[in-house]
């Protein structure tokens, strides 16, 4: 089953309208996020991947093909002799093997339009995962494969929690304060970012759309999309603080997507 990662955003909101990167690269622990989001899928059995690049997409394209193939591995070169190139040669490193499909999907174009330009790469699946590359989560992607697959329907929505961003306080018609909580958890439930769709995706996604504006609405008044709840960890680096958090924890060795 492949997982298709929508990682053609800026981050403006992480690094303004010229950023220097896309937002997927931008790091935690001296990784880009999008690797430890396919770290995670791919501990549980989840390799094959399908990245829809848009906004500097070749930056990602370099890291893949520069860098990924060299992490964590020690490396032995032969110079000279015949031919002008090195050959490299790797002594050890992590066994593991991920097939990665990089597609240009378009530097403007809206993530539903970016699912429709990969559906010849999604030919051969009868399902696959839709998630985006900013957010991690401690969430089992078997258990919610699993879960679509006995709905029976289009799609599966992950949803979760928020906290608030600031903290709250609740007080008397006096003004006596009566609590005050930090960063609660808001009341209601937002997308988590974590889907599974079969191919009738495609019959609700029509030239120029959006997954989440204009897809989904029409899933929903069809009846097609079931949500599944997520109660534990979920983060999304949406904002330089976001990021100064996810390294924090990283680097305390309590990375809960780790």
């Amino acid at each position: 089953m492949k997982v298709v990662l929508l990682v053609g955003g800026k981050g403006i909101r992480l690094a303004g309208e010229d950023a220097p990167l896309p937002k997927a690269l931008y790091r935690i622990g001296g990784q880009p996020i999008v690797y430890h989001i396919m770290r995670s899928f791919a501990a549980r059995g989840f390799v094959r991947f399908l990245l829809t690049l848009g906004y500097r997409g070749e930056r990602i394209v370099d890291y893949f093909l520069h860098h990924v193939p060299f992490l964590e591995t020690d490396l032995r070169l032969r110079l000279g002799g015949d031919g002008d190139l090195p050959h490299i040669d790797r002594l050890d490193g992590p066994d593991e093997r991920w097939d990665v499909t990089l597609a240009h999907t378009g530097l403007e174009s809206p993530t539903g339009e970016r699912l429709r330009r990969v559906r010849r790469y999604l030919a051969d699946d009868e399902r696959f995962i839709v998630t985006y590359g900013d957010g991690l989560a401690d969430l089992d992607p078997a258990e919610l494969v699993r879960f679509h697959g006995d709905h029976g329907r289009a799609g599966t929505i992950t949803v979760v929690r928020a906290r608030s961003q600031f903290g709250h306080v609740s007080f008397s018609e006096g003004g006596v304060v009566r609590m005050v909580e930090e960063k609660p958890l808001l009341p209601g439930w937002v997308n988590g970012g974590f889907f599974v769709f079969d191919h009738r995706l495609f019959d609700y996604l029509q030239p120029g759309d959006g997954l989440e504006a204009d897809c989904l609405p029409r899933m929903v008044a069809d009846g097609q999309l079931v949500a599944r709840a997520h109660e534990g960890f979920w983060a999304c680096m949406d904002t330089y603080k976001d990021g100064m958090m996810l390294n924090d924890l990283w680097d305390a060795g309590r990375a809960p997507w780790a």
